[in-house]
């Protein structure tokens, strides 16, 4: 078991090992129901949840579970808490269940929670194994609602419409008419229009860290500034 270091585990699931834009893992549920940001932060939300606690369960039961049954337990696990949260958002917000539709259940074969699962908590304690399961579903969740509202605004002209089929009654007048009499676009809200946008997001941030690189390489070739000591010698 590696040392606990949470500043590594959070940077590597928010941004250096992203799941969304550099493993490239969920690419179906990504594509599929990001046309809105109600849309992906719902999934956004029944992913988190159920990464988090598969990784609790994993850790809890690591020294358990023989290798030859590993990953039969691990998808028995996912599959249990996808259930549970498909029957709460059945029972709490049954407007967006619907609309979401079958990626609800098949959070349970998204790899993103499998892999962490079998690569991470597997071979961790349970509190690093739930950090990484945080962090890993906000990674992916972040990318979901940028994807979500950039095919919203760009598609519809609007943001966070029918926020109260998550939030309830509350989040009625959420929605924000970015770009008034707006004809819809509907190659942004279908799933071509979120290859592009993904492509767009993955280019940015090659950039971004292509930039970081550079100024790293920068700041380490640069000649430190001070008064050096000769020692001269009779």
């Amino acid at each position: 078991m590696a040392e606990f270091q949470p500043r590594e585990i959070t940077v590597q699931g928010l941004w250096k090992n992203n799941p969304a834009l550099v493993q490239l893992l969920g690419l179906c549920p990504l594509l599929g129901v990001s046309s809105s940001v109600v849309n992906a932060l719902g999934l956004g939300l029944a992913t988190i949840a159920v990464l988090v606690c598969s990784n609790l369960l994993v850790s809890l039961f690591r020294n358990y579970v023989p290798d030859t049954i590993r990953l039969p337990v691990f998808v028995m696990i996912i599959a249990s808490l996808t259930t549970c949260v498909e029957l709460v958002m059945q029972a709490y917000t049954y407007e967006l269940y619907k609309i979401l539709g079958i990626f609800i259940p098949l959070i349970v074969t998204n790899c993103i929670i499998l892999g962490r699962a079998d690569a991470f908590a597997s071979r961790n304690a349970p509190v690093p194994a739930v950090l990484d399961g945080l962090m890993m579903g906000l990674g992916f969740a972040g990318v979901l609602i940028l994807l979500g509202a950039l095919r919203e605004l760009v598609g519809q002209g609007t943001l966070m419409t029918n926020m109260d089929f998550l939030l309830g009654p509350v989040a009625a007048n959420w929605k924000i008419i970015v770009i008034p009499d707006y004809k819809m676009f509907l190659f942004a809200i279908l799933p071509p229009g979120a290859f592009v946008f993904m492509g767009l997001l993955i280019a940015v941030k090659n950039i971004a860290d292509n930039k970081m690189e550079q100024v790293r390489l920068a700041n380490r070739e640069k000649p430190s500034k001070g008064i050096k000591r000769v020692r001269i010698t009779g």
